[in-house]
């Protein structure tokens, strides 16, 4: 969602939000509609360190480019962008979102937020007996499911084995064979109630009873003990996919890696020369810290955390990511809660713990505006709803006036109980099943009143906090940019394979090849071995011809790259010739390096094949600027001169 925007848009989606200002001189109108002197200059503080032309960075100059913006904005609701259905739907979740996070910006969230890092701290190793039981169960079912577990935490408490009484009791479908046991689990492993109820234990202690959405659970506490550390390392990676351009074995060439570094090789100078992961080849290999559980390969994890010191390597493991030697780099100490702070905000929104911050948030929401309900909602309910709703297939028709009284009031607001019918009679449909009405009723007007609390709490947020105005504003002027730009440019460009050609034509001088050489580079840190390595090109030897003949299982003596490279490749030595046939001995860093030209290939046009991204890219700014020109001489935009000239001096002052 927002993120797409964020990253086609770059310099604009993020920043031009239109917010109520408290100072009202209008700085420019579009199609007379006002834009405001504050909101400009806001923007231009913001985002000036982003422009990175510096003939835009004066006041005049960026007016043009925020004039553009609008410009857009104002087409974009000239095409009625903003009545499209899936804008609205995008917005309105982004809506919801948003506020969803003001509103648990408080400390309800604070305090769940240092619980969970407390309890990160540690790791419980814990095992637990089930009893099934729903909060739609009958009364008399979750009496009955009650009573069981309290009969099995005494026979617990006297002192019965709470393995097998695990395997004999438990409802839990793999109760006989795991016996409860959970292993070691920590803070959001596992649902809220059964986490407090386990960090709330003592060790060898058995816990009180505890119920979840999947019954009554008692908890034995194995052990405690403090979590592993986060780590560094540094990786080089050689993919496993399949490479038409790639000549060499995946597994043969991390072996051959490996081999170097056991022979003193640089790990940083490999990882830059041969690793296929871009991002951290460029800096030697090296990844961001982390711990267990954060990576998206548990191989990968394992590994890393087999290594106890510094500097210490893996062998080559293999990853659904490709084969990786791992370095050890350092073992990190645990951070501070105010460095984990903003993460912890987000993972307390987690559907366990949103429960108890819903309830929470509910009661400052009605402690704010006000709030009274009728509770004769209940029996109104029981009666006035079929025994049909249980199977989803109620029909809802009217209430009579007489009927239909206040269900609750919030604010200003007043919710009848006619809304509330059809809400149940739309969410039937969609909801959880319920078993009986009570559950149904209860289950139904939790979630009514909350989404009619949020509701209130969000139509008036935009007039009440200034920040989350300005956010909305940005994301609703973003998705219209979006749709208007992917409407006139990006998907025009995409589709329009004649004018691409014929832009392709009208600049294809551009786009030209380097003098290229088709060849095999052998690189060893071996003199004498190069010297073999030259005799065997001359003589006409394969690539795997020499591999048999120099290298060995028990070391790698030479490392061969084959392809074809512009002559200014970091691949080629720097001093190289183009010329065919097989080169001189050259010297880089610490390794000999020598090169068979098959072909030199003389410098030539680029297909549009070879560069349409580029051209697309290029094609799509050229349409872009023909595009703007079209706007402004369509859309009516008169800049006030003594307001701009005040704004100028402020701004330069």
């Amino acid at each position: 969602m927002y993120k797409k925007i964020a990253s086609l848009l770059l310099l604009f989606t993020i920043s031009f939000a239109a917010v109520a200002q408290k100072k009202k001189d209008v700085l420019l109108t579009v199609n007379d509609t006002p834009v405001y002197a504050s909101e400009f200059k806001r923007v231009y503080k913001k985002n000036l360190n982003l422009v990175q032309d510096e003939s835009q960075k004066n006041v005049e100059s960026y007016l043009q480019l925020f004039i553009d913006y609008k410009l857009k904005i104002a087409e974009a609701y000239a095409q009625n962008l903003h009545q499209d259905a899936n804008y609205k739907k995008e917005f309105s979740q982004y809506q919801e979102q948003l506020s969803r996070n003001y509103l648990y910006e408080d400390k309800v969230a604070e305090d769940l937020a240092l619980e969970a890092y407390q309890r990160g701290l540690e790791e419980i190793d814990a095992s637990h007996i089930l009893v099934l039981s729903t909060y739609d169960d009958l009364p008399q079912d979750t009496l009955k499911a009650y009573n069981k577990i309290k009969v099995i935490r005494d026979r617990a408490l006297k002192g019965e084995d709470f393995t097998k009484l695990a395997k004999e009791t438990s409802e839990e479908p793999t109760a006989k064979e795991h016996a409860g046991e959970l292993g070691y689990f920590s803070v959001f492993a596992l649902v809220y109630p059964f986490e407090t109820m386990a960090y709330n234990t003592p060790v060898g202690e058995i816990s009180e009873i505890v119920r979840t959405q999947f019954g009554y659970h008692i908890i034995k506490v194995n052990d405690r003990r403090m979590r592993a550390p986060e780590i560094s390392v540094s990786h080089i990676m050689i993919s496993d996919k399949e490479d038409d351009t790639r000549t060499f074995n995946p597994e043969e060439r991390i072996k051959e890696i490996y081999a170097l570094i056991q022979q003193g090789e640089s790990f940083e100078n490999l990882a830059q020369q041969y690793s296929d992961d871009k991002n951290s080849g460029k800096v030697g290999g090296k990844l961001g810290k982390f711990r267990k559980g954060d990576l998206r390969s548990t191989e990968f994890e394992e590994a890393a955390y087999q290594l106890t010191k510094p500097g210490e390597l893996s062998k080559p493991i293999k990853t659904s990511f490709g084969w990786h030697i791992i370095r050890l780099d350092e073992l990190h100490s645990e951070p501070t809660y105010e460095a984990q702070k903003d993460m912890l905000l987000k993972r307390v929104q987690d559907a366990t713990r949103s429960k108890v911050m819903t309830s929470k948030v509910n009661k400052k929401i009605k402690e704010k505006y006000g709030y009274q309900v009728n509770e004769a909602y209940k029996s109104f309910f029981q009666a006035f709803l079929s025994d049909e709703v249980l199977q989803r297939k109620w029909v809802y028709d009217t209430l009579t006036p007489s009927k239909d009284k206040t269900l609750f009031k919030i604010g200003d607001r007043t919710l009848k109980f006619s809304d509330f019918a059809a809400y149940i009679s739309d969410r039937q449909r969609k909801s959880q099943v319920y078993k009986t009405k009570e559950g149904l009723i209860a289950g139904m007007f939790d979630e009514f009143e909350t989404l009619e609390l949020k509701k209130y709490y969000r139509d008036r947020l935009e007039f009440e906090n200034e920040d989350y105005a300005a956010i909305i504003s940005e994301y609703r002027d973003g998705l219209l940019i979006f749709d208007v730009m992917n409407k006139n440019i990006w998907n025009k460009a995409k589709n329009d394979s004649i004018g691409l050609q014929t832009y392709y034509n009208s600049i294809k001088d551009q786009y030209t090849w380097k003098k290229r050489v088709d060849a095999m580079i052998v690189s060893t840190t071996d003199a004498s071995m190069a010297n073999q390595v030259s005799e065997l090109l001359k003589q006409g030897k394969t690539e795997e011809e020499i591999k048999k003949q120099l290298n060995n299982s028990d070391k790698v003596n030479v490392i061969i790259s084959n392809g074809v490279f512009e002559i200014d490749s970091k691949e080629l030595p720097e001093e190289f010739q183009a010329v065919s046939g097989v080169s001189k001995m050259h010297t880089v860093g610490d390794s000999f390096v020598i090169v068979q030209v098959r072909e030199v290939i003389p410098p030539s046009l680029k297909t549009l094949d070879e560069v349409r991204g580029k051209v697309l890219s290029n094609y799509q700014n050229y349409l872009e600027e023909n595009w703007i020109q079209d706007l402004r001489n369509k859309h009516q935009v008169e800049v006030h001169k003594k307001v701009l000239k005040k704004v100028i001096k402020e701004l330069n002052s």
